[in-house]
């Protein structure tokens, strides 16, 4: 698919929208066409527009907002300093293996993402 070819797609699919609802059969041809060129979409915006993991930092950040917590309640929680805090929000430092573990288990934060592995 081109990239000229995706936008009509896209514009497509807006049409069709419009006339396709959560009551409309699987059998009617304005869904069946709905299904087919959002998969079309989504195979061409996969190869294309990538989507990157996010880093430590902006998972922190997100959860931090999630619970509803200060940085310094977070380093309280996690028993270490605010100034360490600060610097592995602001990304200036690593956590050791021994916080990333508490990092994961205390804040439900996959390993891998606190580890860095993809």
């Amino acid at each position: 698919m081109t990239e000229i070819q995706y936008n009509v797609t896209c514009e497509r699919i807006e049409e069709l929208l419009k006339v396709v609802g959560n009551e409309t059969s699987t059998e009617d041809k304005n869904f069946i066409e709905l299904d087919f060129l959002s998969d079309l979409v989504a195979d061409y915006e996969g190869k294309n527009f990538p989507l990157e993991l996010p880093n430590l930092q902006e998972v922190i950040k997100l959860r931090m907002y999630e619970m509803g917590i200060s940085q310094l309640k977070l380093s309280k929680i996690l028993g270490i300093s605010p100034s360490r805090m600060s610097e592995f929000i602001s990304g200036k430092s690593e956590p050791t293996l021994k916080l990333a573990r508490e990092i994961s288990k205390k804040l439900k934060i996959d390993a891998s993402v606190v580890l860095g592995v993809s």
